[in-house]
């Protein structure tokens, strides 16, 4: 377990598991960042999932080693990252929908053209972008450079909700927010 315990979480765990304990933590990639207020998990058991075919040459990161990244294009436009949870060759990870702009914000601005902070990181493709997140940096490792990833303070609360942007499992609540958090990409159904 200790190899793959990074920042307060165990990356063996089930993704929607980690999905949740990641609400909170802060992600650099190369000092550049935010915390993190928004996730969605997927498992290989999940019709929504890119591991529920078994494995690909363009989703066999998410196969690797828990603690990495799986970096993948989405509708041929935007990289998304996820993190691989569960032991490997499960396939299972955590999609990173949104950042709280924290760190390197002035790089994130050039990188995405404005200077509206909500703009920054809210949704998976504007996060990459601002982040400087690519394909190149599918497979690599969460514990080394460019990555950082520092625990969530205490007292985080989280809120649930159906995840977005898919056609399979819709009813799934595998989409976790920070409660409150104006930066998520979209807002979470009231309880």
């Amino acid at each position: 377990m200790l190899k793959t315990l990074l920042a307060g979480i165990d990356f063996e765990e089930p993704s929607h598991l980690v999905a949740r304990q990641l609400i909170g933590v802060t992600l650099l990639v190369d000092g550049v960042g935010g915390r993190i207020v928004e996730t969605e998990a997927y498992d290989r058991e999940d019709p929504a999932s890119h591991a529920y075919s078994g494995p690909t040459e363009r989703n066999a990161a998410m196969f690797g080693p828990p603690a990495h990244a799986y970096v993948y294009r989405s509708y041929g436009i935007h990289w998304c990252l996820n993190f691989v949870c569960r032991e490997e060759g499960h396939g299972a990870g955590v999609l990173i929908r949104a950042l709280e702009p924290v760190a390197g914000i002035a790089a994130m601005r050039a990188r995405r053209h404005t200077d509206n902070d909500y703009l920054l990181c809210s949704g998976p493709g504007k996060l990459c972008q601002a982040l400087g997140v690519t394909r190149d940096l599918n497979g690599s490792s969460l514990w080394a450079p460019p990555f950082a990833l520092l625990p969530a303070p205490a007292g985080i609360e989280v809120v649930t909700g159906p995840r977005i942007g898919i056609s399979k499992a819709m009813e799934v609540p595998w989409r976790f927010g920070l409660a409150g958090s104006r930066y998520v990409s979209r807002s979470f159904p009231r309880r």
